[in-house]
């Protein structure tokens, strides 16, 4: 298969696959003239760390994860540890987005939105960037 192939069956942008390939997650081989050759094994990886992008993963875990994929002697405690992991992260995210929320929600509702040019937005955004001056 060719980058383009492989690209639609996979579902990942063959810019990501080239990136995918510097970086060495995968290693398609390469026939005579230098083009990329897929294997139906290279594929299911792309497929695989698709999956994984998809549901945030970093690079480095998505490269532990499909390690751990390929170890046979693998125990699920250390898939687990790393998806445990991003679950917390992604809780940490959730609640500094809803901190984030609630106190724009209250800059908005305290700004009268007309003619006069005083905002309690920006004197909110002003007094924040004072205070880390």
């Amino acid at each position: 298969m060719n980058i383009g192939d492989v690209a639609e069956a996979s579902g990942v942008p063959p810019k990501t696959i080239r990136y995918y390939e510097d970086i060495g997650l995968i290693r398609p081989l390469r026939s005579a003239n230098g083009y990329r050759t897929f294997r139906d094994s290279d594929l299911h990886k792309l497929a695989f760390l698709g999956r994984a992008r998809a549901l945030g993963f970093s690079i480095a875990d998505c490269r532990n994860l499909l390690a751990l994929y390929e170890d046979d002697a693998r125990t699920s405690a250390e898939v687990k540890d790393i998806a445990t992991g991003h679950l917390q992260e992604i809780d940490k995210k959730i609640a500094d987005l809803s901190e984030m929320r609630a106190t724009l929600s209250e800059l908005v509702a305290s700004c009268a939105g007309d003619h006069r040019p005083d905002c309690p937005i920006l004197t909110s955004l002003a007094e924040s960037n004072e205070a880390t001056v």
